[in-house]
């Protein structure tokens, strides 16, 4: 008996099967990354760069006299150079010191960025500071080839590279997570059950009044008075398990591609569906016959030939399918809707009509999006 009530007990406790961990379905607010961006310049190209380009070239003269020489513009020529917009993503909680990758991308003729080396170039943020520094070789994935007779073949995008770990941080962002005395879940998808729930599935494991859900995104957590204890309390709360409410019942149908998803939630009241095609073929063709003229005189018929008849000869040709009709019982489900349309060889432009139909009688109990 005591083995029984035991199993009970686990089997009361054990999350949900199809349970989500809380770091799946939501993010902490203040803790996102911050994207960088700047200018700069990258050399040692072999003859693929921006040629005689202002831009490159003044960026090269501005670089030379930093360096305390002093050159004309006329005198650079950016056939091994290339101007380049540089950015990168500064996670949250990255210090001074550390690195991450960043992303060069031409804005000039440069047809190819394979085995250049990027200059120091300062990133700015939103706010324009400086929060980091790029320079680097780059490793590009892509190949282009052009031959003198103007042929040309170009392997993925020569274009843009990649600098690994070549950015350093100069200045941190600040982030509330060490300030506050609450933390606020913010959900990925909106939905008032699943707030409901994740605050529910948070009292039940720290305790009562530890989280509210504000309203159908932002769940806040009371999180504790000692910084040092946050870290870890994190790491139990976003391990947390939740079942997720089912999502609102759509449709959705992509226009170019005929691809149609229909969610499991999806229901159609009572309706009767008919679908059928009316087919009219119009055949235009021309006869053509030799013309002649009749000549009578001195007691003679003479025929000579003349102008060559042309006669229109149109054929329409009507041909109808048999119409196939099916009846949606009362809270028809997901399966029985997919095999009512499939049972008909329904095409999916056929498809779409026949869910805009139902959507405008009322039948279809789902938002039709289409994108």
């Amino acid at each position: 008996m005591r083995r029984a009530l035991l199993l009970a007990a686990l089997l009361a406790c054990a999350p949900p099967a199809f349970a989500d961990r809380l770091k799946d379905l939501t993010t902490v607010a203040g803790v996102r990354s911050n994207p960088l961006v700047g200018y700069g310049v990258v050399v040692g190209l072999s003859g693929t760069g921006d040629g005689n380009s202002q831009l490159t070239q003044q960026s090269m003269q501005s670089l030379i006299s930093r360096l305390g020489l002093s050159v004309e513009t006329g005198d650079l020529k950016a056939k091994n150079a290339a101007a380049v917009m540089v950015t990168a993503d500064l996670p949250p909680f990255l210090k001074i010191g550390q690195t991450l990758d960043v992303t060069v991308s031409t804005v000039g003729q440069a047809k190819s960025l394979k085995g250049g080396t990027l200059l120091m170039t300062p990133l700015m943020g939103a706010d324009g500071e400086v929060y980091a520094i790029a320079q680097g070789n780059l490793v590009v994935g892509g190949l282009g080839v052009e031959g003198k007779d103007g042929s040309s073949l170009t392997v993925n995008i020569p274009t843009v590279g990649r600098v690994p770990r070549g950015g350093m941080v100069e200045k941190m962002v600040e982030t509330p997570f060490l300030e506050t005395d609450h933390l606020v879940l913010n959900l990925n998808r909106g939905d008032f059950s699943t707030a409901a729930a994740v605050a529910e599935g948070v009292n039940r494991t720290f305790g009562p009044d530890v989280a509210v859900a504000l309203d159908g995104t932002s769940i806040r957590v009371r999180a504790p008075a000692d910084p040092a204890q946050r870290v870890s309390f994190m790491s139990l709360l976003e391990n947390v398990e939740v079942d997720p409410a089912p999502p609102v019942a759509r449709v959705v149908v992509n226009a170019r591609t005929g691809t149609v998803v229909i969610g499991g939630t999806v229901k159609v009241t009572p309706a009767a569906v008919t679908h059928g095609s009316l087919t009219v073929r119009v055949t235009e063709d021309q006869r053509v016959s030799q013309g002649a003229s009749v000549v009578v005189g001195n007691n003679a018929t003479v025929v000579a030939p003349g102008e060559p008849v042309v006669t229109p000869d149109s054929r329409v040709q009507v041909v109808e399918e048999p119409a196939k009709a099916f009846v949606f019982d009362p809270g028809v489900s997901l399966s029985s809707l997919v095999d009512a349309i499939n049972a008909v060889g329904a095409s999916p432009s056929d498809l779409v009509a026949i869910l805009e139909a139902l959507r405008e009688a009322g039948a279809l109990r789902a938002e039709l999006v289409v994108i």
